[in-house]
């Protein structure tokens, strides 16, 4: 579709938001709030009760219960919708001949990956890939130092990623979101190829049940340690977790040959209590805190995309190499830690 004829150019793009959870609903609010150049004009949502929610906050928006309804009238869509739904509404889309920002992962397998990514290009339509915190300006400003040489070789990659609270079985259900490596260690694994400008080829992952007892119903697991190993010899390793109770904490580093790199810290607020007790600070709460600028650039820079027809930072091939690393760390943390490589994921058609 074409987004950049004369008559247009100057003209908020309509968009469909699909799926009213909260990340649904932190699109719509940054569509209408903080991107000027968009315009919610539709949702969708299959629960009554999250629609009429929705409408009391966003009077005006059409709203649907079938996803697919809401790709009439639109030019792009924001697909946000639980992560087992991703890959057949992105083909929905992409046959509407609809522009496409899709919450990571694409898809739960490498098959349905590469469906959607299939669909995608035979439509010649844009997709780009919700990746976020390659739009933070923390680690934008990181990798500009790597590219400028002021590490030397990047060799070494660490990430964090430690959520604040425990999450409900039903989203955690592995089934439903991949279970805690592809729902969260994805964003790590984006950063690694991105920052380290080289593929991962190897993983080993361990894992466990430690504190959210809850998840033992739907068969997930609390935390990882997954081991990377990357083309050239180059290191890493990340580690995800539900249960930092303290704050949302997010950090990450990379150890080049003439120095090194720390992203993120866990203060929020740039004060300090000094007392009798010591030295006091606050903490980073959780998700919006942390990286609501970035939700906001990342679709300012799909905008951009379909104004200019460039092609999208983030791209279907961006997110299969990312889910293929995942994968290939759930096979190993369920195998006890057995080395699994990515080439042997990206080849095998019975994915998990």
């Amino acid at each position: 579709m074409d987004t950049t004829s004369a008559d247009t150019v100057s003209a908020p793009i309509p968009f469909a938001v699909l799926g009213l959870g909260r990340m649904g609903r932190l699109y719509a609010e940054t569509l209408r709030d903080r991107v000027p150049a968009a315009r919610l004009i539709a949702a969708a949502d299959p629960d009554p009760a999250a629609r009429a929610a929705f409408a009391v906050e966003h009077p005006g928006v059409d709203l649907f219960a079938d996803p697919v309804d809401a790709l009439d009238g639109v030019d792009a869509v924001v697909i946000a919708t639980p992560t087992r739904t991703h890959h057949p509404l992105v083909i929905a889309a992409a046959g509407a001949g609809r522009a496409i920002f899709c919450e990571k992962p694409l898809a739960l397998t490498v098959d349905d990956t590469r469906a959607a990514i299939d669909a995608v290009d035979a439509a010649r339509v844009p997709l780009q890939v919700g990746f976020m915190r390659r739009f933070d300006a923390a680690y934008v400003r990181a990798k500009a130092l790597i590219d400028a040489g002021s590490i030397g070789e990047p060799i070494v990659f660490e990430s964090v990623g430690r959520d604040p609270f425990c999450p409900r079985p039903e989203y955690a259900d592995p089934v439903q979101s991949g279970g805690l490596i592809v729902d969260m260690a994805i964003h790590d694994f984006d950063l690694a190829r991105w920052l380290m400008g080289r593929e991962v080829e190897r993983v080993s992952a361990e894992g466990a049940l430690l504190v959210c007892d809850d998840l033992r119903a739907v068969g997930d697991i609390d935390n990882a340690s997954i081991n990377l190993r990357f083309t050239g010899g180059a290191l890493g390793h990340v580690e995800v977790s539900r249960n930092a109770f303290y704050g949302y904490d997010i950090r990450s580093e990379v150890l080049g040959t003439e120095g090194a790199l720390t992203i993120g810290q866990h203060q929020q607020t740039p004060v300090v209590l000094l007392d009798r007790q010591g030295a006091h600070h606050d903490v980073v709460p959780y998700l919006m805190e942390r990286f609501g600028d970035a939700y906001r650039a990342q679709l300012d820079a799909f905008v951009t995309c379909l104004r200019d027809g460039s092609t999208p930072r983030v791209t279907g091939e961006d997110g299969l190499a990312a889910l293929a690393i995942a994968v290939a760390s759930t096979r190993s943390q369920r195998a006890g830690g057995q080395p699994m490589t990515v080439a042997d994921v990206l080849s095998d058609t019975s994915d998990d």
